[in-house]
Formats: C-alpha cells, structure tokens, sequence
C-alpha cells in the first residue's frame, strides 16, 4: 500500500489595509452616524470581500472632516502617508477617488509614494486597484475629470461673486466695524454706535496725519477692530489697531456706500456711513505721507500752503515747487500732483504762484477780523464744528455706558459658575478679560468727559476773537517763517482751488481760531506789558 502526502497551498500573506476618509465642510460630522462613518463602513465590507485573499483591515482610523482635497494640507493624510513611509500599510482603500484627492498634480505625488513603498490602491465604487496597467489609466482619467469639475465650480464661484458686486450686493467675507450682516448673509445694514466710531476714526487720522499716531490715540482710546459672533457662537475680531490694520479701515471704499470687485468700483445696496468728501480727504493725506508714513517733512523753503491745497478738479493735492533762473533768482510754485503724473493737459489747475496763492489766504484772515459778517460766519462754522465734535464724544459716551453694562451683566452670571478652589477655568480667564475690558472703558469715558468739557470751554466767543485778530497784522510780519507756517497750518483745515473758476475756499479748523485768538492775545498782553 502506497502512502500519499497531500500537497497543501502555503497560507496567504496578510495585506494590511488602511481606510482613509474625507468630508470637505463639519456640516452634519456631529451626528452619531456621519458621511466619513458611511464611507469607513463601505470600506470595511469591501475588505471582507477580499478575506479569502488575505486582506485585513487596520484598526487605525484616517478621517479628515472638513478639510478640501484641493491640496494635502490634511492632517490624516499627513499621518497616512507617515505610516506608509514607515512600512505600517500595504493598501489604501477609499470609497471614491476624489475622497483622496480632487488634484491630479496631488495625487500623482501620492501614487510615487504608493510605488516607492509597494502599496496598492483601491476605490470601492470605482473598482480601480493600481496593481494594474489598466487600473492606473482609470484612475488617471478619472482624475481630470474630478479636476475639471472642481475648476468649473471654482469658476462658478466666482462669476456668481462677480455678479453679486456688481449689483451691490454683499457677497460675504468678515464683517465691517460700522456695518453688521443681515440674517441672510446679502445685505450690509448699518450699527449706527460703530459707525459714529469710524467717523471719528477718519477725523482722528486727518487731525494727527499719521497713523502711528492714530494708532496710539485709538489704543489709548481702547477702541479695537469689528467683534462679532460666529453661527457656532464663538467670538471673533475685537483686537487692536495696527498700522495695517488702520490703513486697511481708512482705503476701504465700502465705507462711502460702494464695493469693489478687483479694479471695478460699483454702488452698494448698503448707506454709507462715510461722506465721499471726508474719505477723498484722507485719501489725500495718505497718498502725500505714502513714503513718510505721516512723520514730520522738512518744508525747505517756507511753503505756507503745503499738505492743506488742494485741486479742486482733479481732486488731489497740489505740492510745492520750484525752479531758478540763471541760477540765482529762485520761483515758488504749487502744482497739481494729477498734472504732474498724467500730463498737463489733464488738469485746468496745472499750477498757482506760490507767493499769489499765499498772500490771499493770509489776507483771508486778516479780514477775519476787520469785517463783521466774515467774523460771524467763521465764528458760527467754528461753533458747529466744535458742537459736531461734542456730539460724537456724547455718543462714544453712551455706547462705553452700554459695554459697561453688558460686560457687568456677563460678570454677574460668570461669577455664579465660578466654584471656589477649581483654579484656572474658562469662565475665570472670561472674567479677567471682562475685568480688563471694563478698566479700559471706565478710563476712556473719563477722558470723554473731561474732552467735553475742555470743548464746551473752548467754543470760541466772537468779541473775544474780533479783540484777537485785530492784532493779528502787525503781530504777522514780526513772525519767522517757521511761526508763520505753523499758524496757517494751526488755523487753516484746508484750502480749495479751482484753476477753472479761479475761485479758492477755505476751510479753517474747528478749534484753530480759539487757539489762534487765545496766543494772538497773551502775546499782545505781554507787549503791553
């Protein structure tokens, strides 16, 4: 009898097989049954499929949820990849290709990686396995079809956002200080508290022309960027001014009721919340402190006028000039910024002789006070600037009045959770914040109160005034040039002229006349002294 040895087959190497998963937003990933579960559980049976063949499924759990395939910056990708590196898989298994990856130029990286270490891929209802040449060529062609899509909708994003500016619309984005966002997300509706803020911002930054300077009075102030709640009631923004941030409040045009789409500039379905006139004003000073930032320019040769005229037509500032002939004899002249750059035909104000332009103004003052109605109109202007002003701080006062008593009401309720001897908690580190808050704002309403007051003093009295300007021509010609330009530029706000009309404005400063008569005063006392 013969003996026969049965002949049986080695047993199957084991494939280890990682599943990995994708969802592009969080939406819905808080249910207790998500799209990431659904596509885990397709792989895990596709894995059993495939038991007779050896595949067994990793325990460790690959899931990116709310994270783009446009790019790798994935945390979950980032740890698979390791772990494929590190000789841990054998097999990439994914319900859908684009779950992986929607860039060719990506996936193609991550295919290289899979050759380097051996690995195969696998999509469940794609039925593609690189292991093959016919597999590779499905999945390539897959892939340009999911990146055409994804550019076509990215394509369609923005015609749809293009489409929205150009009719106005507000087509999101983070929220303006001065302006919340309608329920719906379309529309921008006005927070008239913070709008009054943003107008007093423009004017701190054409008062002090700098925006380091502006910074520091608004950190002084304790006045922060826009600070709003997201959907999920997480508190966003409400941090301080830098000079980035700053610039980036006083360019934007959205400010004066319009949007911008790249270069194209349309009108807004919101209200404006910023006068054109005030905005073209601070455009101004921007672009003359461009390279100094706002610091303090040499003025060489006495230029009275210099950042206060301005041409009318064109809009611009007109800067001082000058040429020598024969080398000796030396012309002053201001001309238009806009003629300069794009031509002299394009301007009807092209250029002013300095010493022309200088004298009317100076003369403009002195009649200040030798005419009567010229006194009581700049006197009355100077009264409703000062009154504007007063009216702002009394609104900033009753806003800090209403975050005061927000921030206690949160305090009191902060102060219940809080169980004594439980250390460091959100609801203690809340507190000190609050406590921070309310220091800040108890101390700008002081300095409200007291800028009000001093205001309320300083609204200028029109006999006290018409004593001081009667002074002010012999008192002119014994200033030095320096004295002289820090006068008119103390006084003067800015001056207008219209090369096509010949017509010039003046604009003085609310509280420049009260400070003029008060020093034009103490020097004439201490003369007759």
């Amino acid at each position: 009898m013969t003996n026969r040895t049965r002949k049986t087959s080695p047993p199957t190497a084991a494939l280890r097989c990682a599943i990995y998963t994708r969802k592009s937003t969080e939406e819905g990933l808080e249910q207790e049954f998500n799209s990431l579960d659904a596509q885990r559980e397709s792989g895990e049976n596709y894995i059993k499929s495939q038991a007779s063949e050896g595949w067994e499924c990793l325990p460790d759990q690959y899931d990116d949820g709310g994270f783009s395939g446009g790019n790798m910056e994935r945390p979950a990708l980032k740890r698979l990849l390791a772990d494929i590196e590190a000789g841990k898989i054998d097999c990439v298994v994914v319900y859908k290709v684009d779950r992986l990856s929607r860039s060719l130029l990506d996936f193609a990286k991550m295919v290289e990686t899979f050759d380097k270490h051996q690995v195969s891929f696998v999509s469940v209802t794609q039925l593609i396995n690189t292991s093959t040449s016919m597999g590779r060529l499905m999945l390539n062609v897959l892939l340009s079809f999911a990146q055409f899509e994804r550019e076509i909708i990215s394509e369609r994003t923005r015609d749809k956002i293009a489409a929205a500016r150009r009719k106005g619309k507000w087509s999101g984005g983070m929220p303006l200080l001065g302006y919340d966002v309608d329920p719906r997300g379309s529309k921008l509706i006005v927070n008239e508290e913070e709008a009054s803020r943003v107008r007093t911002i423009y004017e701190l930054y054409l008062e002090h022309q700098s925006l380091i300077a502006t910074v520091q009075e608004l950190e002084k102030r304790g006045w922060v960027n826009k600070l709003w709640m997201t959907r999920k009631g997480h508190e966003r923004g409400g941090k301080t001014f830098t000079k980035t941030s700053l610039h980036k409040l006083l360019t934007n045009i959205t400010y004066t009721g319009k949007l911008k789409y790249k270069d194209e500039v349309h009108e807004g379905e919101h209200a404006a919340i910023v006068s054109g006139d005030l905005w073209q004003r601070v455009q101004l000073v921007l672009g003359r402190n461009g390279r100094s930032g706002g610091a303090a320019v040499r003025n060489k040769f006495g230029a009275l006028l210099k950042g206060i005229l301005r041409c009318v037509p064109c809009g611009c500032a007109m800067s001082p000039s000058h040429s020598t002939k024969n080398g000796t004899k030396r012309y002053r002249y201001y001309v238009c910024t806009s003629a300069q750059k794009r031509g002299w035909h394009s301007c009807p104000s092209k250029s002013i002789p300095a010493g022309e332009i200088e004298r009317f103004v100076v003369e403009q003052i002195k009649c200040i006070g030798l005419d009567p109605a010229l006194l009581h109109e700049t006197v009355a202007n100077a009264r409703n600037q000062g009154q504007s002003q007063v009216a702002a701080l009394e609104a900033e006062r009753r806003g800090l009045e209403r975050e005061l008593s927000r921030w206690s009401d949160e305090i009191r309720k902060l102060l219940e959770q809080i169980v004594p001897g439980e250390g460091n908690t959100p609801a203690t580190a809340r507190l000190a914040d609050l406590q921070e808050r309310i220091r800040g704002a108890e101390r700008r309403a002081t300095e409200v109160r007291e800028q009000v007051i001093a205001l309320s003093r300083d609204i200028v009295d029109e006999r006290e005034v018409a004593k001081a300007m009667a002074v002010f021509d012999p008192v002119w010609e014994s200033l030095t040039p320096r004295e002289q330009t820090r006068i008119v530029q103390l006084l003067v706000e800015r001056v207008d002229y219209d090369g096509t009309t010949g017509k010039v404005t003046i604009t003085f400063h609310p509280s420049g006349i009260k400070t003029l008569a008060d020093e034009l005063a103490g020097r004439d006392t201490e003369d007759a002294a």
